[in-house]
């Protein structure tokens, strides 16, 4: 089987990115024909097969909207490779909608990374923090400059108008795929991320330590994880938080770590790699994701559980899919630090729980969340659209 993947970056360093260059691997190592196509936006380490014109810089909004290299470059692909089935992962932040008409001729699909197709920044949160209810449109202007809401209106207007390229959608949780159902998008399937296999972290020792990964931005929660830490530290003295990531609440969160008394028990690493991560993080006794937002699925937490970690994480989202609760870690309310406290002390006073924990944890991540599962999925996937290609539900409008 040809496959192209079509995606907006090619190089190894977003978890998307990682998947899809995992899924070429996977694809060829079972003897199909798999290429990606992507842009240039990222620069250096490309690792596409074939790519285009892209950019970072503040004409992106516009190239988004319309890229005409893609459309291009993407129409010479198809005639050359020919493929049995095209799988898109992300388009709306480089290739633009332009590629989808090229696309009708070829069973498609398209493989959601976040809430993107329905909202235009992505993340279906209002700058208060809150949630966000609203269909796209005027509501909007709540979250983007005008003149960037008048380029992604118009985006989200020609993805809308050739939303029948696709035969399929795929969305990476059952929560997702819940918010697509509430626009009215359909068929959709659902195929958790896959993550590498991973060694087993050893058997766990003195002090009791906590983890994070993850970008230290505010819907991201690492103030609730702080604000619990300390609660945690009047008991447990000893405890360590690992904090590993970087982002524009990085000054804010040394000063709460100031406020809060904490350096002695908390370390800030910065951005490491996913070696390091691992070795940092071999030692921890639980990994909390305490994200204000409904992540679409949440793979630090499903990389904690391949590494044989309990985990706590906000009942939100797919969060709440990877998680079983009581069993593999707990799940907490979103932007509530009492529970969160209880459960941290819950497992910090117990080794065996934790261990327990962790292990079923990763006995489940080895079952659903490895990239061998991923894989094979989408080649069923694959097939079906080769033998029956279904039809995008059309009857779906943005609310102006």
């Amino acid at each position: 089987m040809k496959v192209l993947l079509v995606h907006d970056y090619g190089t190894a360093i977003g978890g998307a990115e990682l998947m899809m260059l995992a899924l070429r691997d996977g694809l060829r190592q079972r003897g199909h024909d798999a290429r990606l196509f992507t842009t240039r936006a990222e620069g250096t380490g490309m690792q596409a097969d074939y790519d285009c014109f892209g950019t970072t810089s503040r004409y992106r909004t516009l190239l988004q909207t319309a890229n005409p290299w893609a459309f291009w470059r993407l129409r010479q692909v198809l005639d050359e490779f020919q493929p049995d089935v095209v799988h898109v992962r992300m388009f709306l932040t480089q290739l633009s909608p332009l590629i989808l008409p090229l696309l009708k001729p070829f069973p498609s699909l398209y493989h959601l990374a976040w809430y993107r197709p329905i909202c235009p920044i992505g993340t279906k949160m209002l700058p208060n923090g809150t949630a966000c209810t609203n269909p796209w449109g005027k509501a909007c202007l709540d979250c983007l400059p005008v003149w960037d809401w008048s380029a992604l209106m118009l985006q989200m207007n020609l993805w809308q108008h050739w939303r029948d390229a696709f035969n399929l959608i795929v969305a990476n949780s059952g929560a997702v795929k819940q918010q697509l159902i509430s626009q009215g998008i359909s068929p959709i399937e659902v195929v958790w991320n896959g993550i590498p296999v991973r060694p087993v972290r050893p058997a766990l020792t003195s002090p009791p330590t906590v983890v994070f990964a993850g970008r230290l931005v505010p819907e991201k929660g690492i103030d609730l994880l702080l604000d619990a830490f300390a609660k945690v530290v009047e008991q447990i003295p000893k405890a360590r938080l690992l904090i590993a990531g970087d982002g524009t609440e990085r000054d804010r969160i040394l000063s709460l770590i100031d406020a809060l008394n904490l350096h002695p028990n908390v370390s800030l690493l910065g951005h490491l790699s996913r070696s390091d991560l691992e070795q940092a993080f071999s030692t921890a006794w639980v990994q909390v994701v305490p994200s204000r937002w409904a992540e679409p699925f949440g793979i630090v937490a499903a990389e904690a559980m391949m590494r044989g970690t309990a985990v706590i994480a906000s009942r939100a989202g797919g969060l709440a899919e990877i998680v079983r609760d009581g069993q593999t870690g707990f799940l907490v309310p979103p932007g509530e630090v009492e529970p969160l406290t209880e459960v941290l002390l819950k497992v910090l006073q117990n080794r065996e729980l934790a261990e327990e924990m962790g292990q079923l944890g990763r006995t489940i991540a080895l079952s659903q969340f490895s990239e061998g599962v991923f894989v094979d999925r989408f080649i069923e996937l694959y097939q079906q659209l080769l033998q029956n290609s279904t039809h995008f539900n059309p009857d779906w409008e943005a609310s102006y």
